[in-house]
């Protein structure tokens, strides 16, 4: 695995220190049953037991929520030191195990708008794993427009009660919480009426909350996302975090890290999958083909920019810059998501024939998995032609498109 050192790329004597320290943690403790393991979307079976165990032995080190404060229980670790993490788990070849959409969205958004009491509840329980979250923010009639959400929310005595449907909702299948977006005022402005709540799958003793996930199949098979469907579930007004028709702003937070991210280290994984499209090359025996080498050359590249454009976004955060700023934000989605999509379709030119045959119930490779997958790369996060109308009008100042009925 190529590293920012031996590209001679020099992050500092601090971040080198802790490469080193990474390194050695890693070659102790990383279990050999993850080694050169492709985690799926959505692991099941063993695989999801042996990511658990992984991600609990991580928390127990220290290497989960590691960008959060330290006073909340992270490291207060910089992009610089983020992205040495993500180089170093990738050359071990093992998952870098995080707590999901709790430690990437929920809990910034609680760090920066929760009152006290909610960040010593929260906080602590989404770094031990005991709570999941899954996103309820789309609807079928509010998705780039997300100011116009019916999802219904009533104050009843010291709870919310939310009424409305959801869709496009991640990671649902193991969460027990949903953070949802609701309107709690339908008379101020459209942002003005909105609330940010954590609403619970179940009620504590068990029994359903009125929340109904319908899953969406597909073209892997698979179910990564679902309908959301709301009855009357209810949540403790402790839950509406940034307070009653203040949402919009925590919203914005929490859509701030969505489109961040992981994107500093973005080059670290497409990098991994780049030398194993080389190894599976080199095993079929065709790495001295020309036509092979040159769509190689062709990831290479792509491979090359993502990693310049990490440096850029990670030298942004560092000087306390908006890594967004100048169209980067927008540049960045368009080169990986097309990189990831010609990057798999090269996939399946090696694989030749054998990239059209599945196994028994649907049984997908894993390139197959990898390009179907990526079909969606170009769609979720802002569509590339949504990107690239940004990048024409805000950065080029090129005429507005025409958007006009026709």
């Amino acid at each position: 695995m190529t590293t920012a050192r031996a590209t001679g790329v020099d992050y500092g004597e601090e971040a080198e220190q802790l490469r080193g320290e990474l390194r050695t943690w890693l070659a102790r403790n990383a279990p050999p049953g993850l080694k050169g393991v492709t985690v799926p979307r959505r692991p099941e079976g063993k695989l999801a037991a042996d990511l658990r165990s992984w991600g609990d032995e991580l928390a127990d080190a220290g290497l989960i929520c590691v960008g959060w404060p330290k006073e909340y229980g992270g490291r207060g670790w910089t992009a610089v030191q983020i992205a040495v993490m993500e180089e170093e788990f990738a050359r071990a070849r093992v998952p870098r195990v995080t707590r999901g959409m709790g430690e990437g969205l929920v809990g910034p958004s609680i760090i920066v708008h929760g009152t006290d009491e909610q960040r010593a509840y929260f906080l602590p329980r989404i770094i031990a794993g005991t709570d999941k979250y899954c996103q309820g923010f789309s609807e079928p009639g509010a998705g780039s427009d997300l100011a116009s959400l019916t999802t219904r929310g009533i104050v009843d005595g010291d709870e919310l009660v939310v009424t409305g449907q959801k869709v496009w909702t991640s990671w649902y299948w193991d969460a027990t919480t949903l953070f949802c977006l609701c309107r709690t005022d339908r008379v101020r402005p459209r942002q003005e009426g909105i609330s940010y709540a954590l609403i619970p799958v179940a009620r504590p003793d068990g029994s359903p909350n009125g929340v109904e996930f319908r899953p969406i199949r597909q073209l892997t098979g698979q179910s990564h996302f679902a309908e959301t469907f709301l009855t009357e579930a209810r949540t403790p007004l402790f839950n509406v975090i940034g307070g009653l028709n203040n949402g919009w702003r925590v919203a914005r937070t929490t859509l701030g890290n969505e489109r961040g991210g992981r994107a500093t280290a973005r080059h670290a994984g497409f990098a991994e999958r780049f030398w194993r499209l080389v190894d599976e090359a080199r095993d079929r025996g065709l790495i001295t083909s020309p036509v092979v080498r040159q769509q190689l050359a062709e990831a290479y590249t792509y491979t090359e920019i993502l990693r310049f454009q990490d440096l850029q976004l990670m030298s942004a955060l560092i000087s306390g810059r908006n890594p967004g700023v100048g169209g980067n934000g927008s540049v960045h989605k368009v080169i990986w998501s097309e990189a990831q999509q010609r990057m798999t379709a090269q996939a399946m030119n090696l694989l030749g024939p054998e990239s059209l045959i599945v196994g028994e119930g649907y049984q997908l490779s894993e390139w197959q998995q990898a390009f179907l997958t990526a079909r969606s790369d170009t769609i979720w996060g802002g569509t590339a032609e949504i990107q690239r109308n940004i990048l024409a009008e805000r950065v080029l100042g090129l005429p507005r498109e025409s958007r006009g009925d026709t």
